[in-house]
């Protein structure tokens, strides 16, 4: 049994914004009431970041068309006890996936945690 660190990214409509950092507050907003409404205030919302493929500059990922936006999101929640990083995987997208039902989530990074990292995000399924 192993504990690990999951990072999942999630893209999230936003309707009825102006600007990317409309879309970006209205996301992060909308996110983290879906996680509190299922007691899920140990995962970590952060905001994802794209890299330019011509220059491989780093920006926000936050697009925003007709009043319409796309924002990228990043999960990150520890998973104690899981038998593999398959079994993590899914035991993560599980409690994530139930505040945020029609939201695609993709594993962005997994890594097997060391015995002496502890800073409080976890979930055990």
């Amino acid at each position: 049994m192993g504990d690990y660190l999951v990072v999942l990214e999630a893209p999230i409509i936003v309707r009825d914004v102006e600007t990317s950092e409309d879309a970006i507050n209205v996301a992060v907003s909308k996110v983290t009431k879906a996680l509190n409404r299922e007691k899920l205030d140990f995962v970590r919302v952060e905001l994802g970041y794209s890299q330019c493929p011509v220059c491989g500059a780093h920006f926000e990922s936050a697009f925003v068309i007709g009043n319409v936006g796309l924002v990228g999101m990043y999960l990150t929640l520890k998973v104690y006890n899981a038998q593999t990083i398959e079994h993590a995987e899914r035991i993560a997208k599980a409690v994530v996936g139930k505040a945020l039902k029609k939201v695609p989530l993709k594993v962005y990074e997994i890594r097997e945690l060391e015995e002496d990292e502890e800073d409080g995000i976890e979930a055990e399924l």
